[in-house]
């Protein structure tokens, strides 16, 4: 019999891939999205347009559709709004998924994947950065998802609730069906991408001062579709890995400097950009030690820099949405 998911944030661009996926897999899934950055053309079907803290929907969902997961995504995701409107955050991301904790431990819902993000680490005391790292956010973003994670932790103790925690660090490419498509594109690598194809909007490059061996940025990039592996190795494996958290990353590291010359030889044209103060907390380095990922789910990445690159690339150029 098909395991049914609930997937908040399904019709975003993590949440659109994840849908897909598990529909080809023969999951049943129940995707949920308000739209303030989803987009209703991202999910063929199942999709449900109310907050996923919407507790008439979530009544109906937990009584009639026997959910056996809950993929939580649904988050304001953006750092630099995050320190200028903390409230507003911490009211989406902290109390809001309080609420879906809440009916779910009414209606005895067990499972929860939560995608937390590795601004938990703020500027990583040590590279690249471990699950035992110092949890020092520097925004209220990453406030919100550590947050987030210490509530996980007391529902488990206190109503069975088992859960496991994703840290991604920074997601990128696409299928041929969904990738990045949001109102305001604040991602670097989509933004290169429609740089490429002629996008009118200035390309920025946000400092050039960190401590790095270019001055500008780095990051770890991981492609979408090695995301949605380790959520199937977690549903898979969940008695054996439930109150763990896993840094998801690729194991290596990127300048921002690098990714635009990687996407100029994929598109084979130069790209103009702008540099521009960095801003607020924006740590200069970021990669994942994804050893505890591979031992105790059995995953690795797939997928490679220029994979990522070509697919957000094509993505980009045929987009249907």
């Amino acid at each position: 019999m098909s395991k049914t998911v609930l997937v908040t944030g399904g019709a975003g661009y993590v949440g659109s891939v994840v849908t897909e996926v598990l529909l080809e897999r023969g999951f049943r899934v129940i995707a949920v999205d308000n739209l303030s950055n989803g987009n209703e053309d991202a999910v063929d079907d199942a999709l449900f347009i109310t907050d996923f803290a919407d507790t008439e929907f979530l009544d109906w969902a937990f009584t009639t559709q026997k959910i056996d997961f809950v993929i939580h995504l649904a988050a304001l995701a953006n750092i630099p709004d995050s320190i200028v409107n903390p409230l507003c955050t911490y009211e989406e991301n902290v109390s809001k998924t309080i609420a879906l904790l809440d009916k779910m431990r009414q209606y005895s819902v067990k499972n929860i994947l939560f995608t937390s993000s590795a601004a938990v680490f703020g500027e990583p005391a040590y590279q690249p950065v471990d699950e035992q790292c110092a949890k020092r956010p520097i925004s209220a973003y990453g406030r919100s998802k550590l947050m987030i994670e210490e509530v996980l932790k007391d529902c488990c103790r206190a109503y069975g609730i088992n859960h496991v925690i994703f840290r991604y660090l920074n997601v990128a490419g696409a299928t041929k069906k969904h990738g990045e498509s949001r109102p305001h594109e604040s991602h670097l690598i989509p933004l290169v991408a429609k740089k490429t194809l002629g996008g009118e909007k200035p390309l920025y490059v946000y400092g050039n001062k960190f401590n790095t061996h270019d001055g500008t940025g780095v990051r770890d990039y991981l492609h979408v579709l090695d995301i949605v592996d380790a959520h199937l190795l977690a549903m898979e494996k969940i008695d054996g890995v439930k109150g763990n958290s896993f840094n998801l990353g690729s194991g290596e590291a990127y300048s921002v400097l690098q990714i635009i010359k990687g996407m100029e030889i994929v598109a084979a044209k130069d790209i103009s950009y702008e540099v521009k103060p960095a801003r607020k907390g924006d740590p200069s380095a970021l990669m994942a030690d994804i050893s505890k990922a591979y031992k105790m789910l059995g995953w690795s990445p797939k997928r490679s820099l220029i994979d990522i690159l070509e697919s957000a690339y094509a993505w980009q150029k045929n987009r249907p949405y």
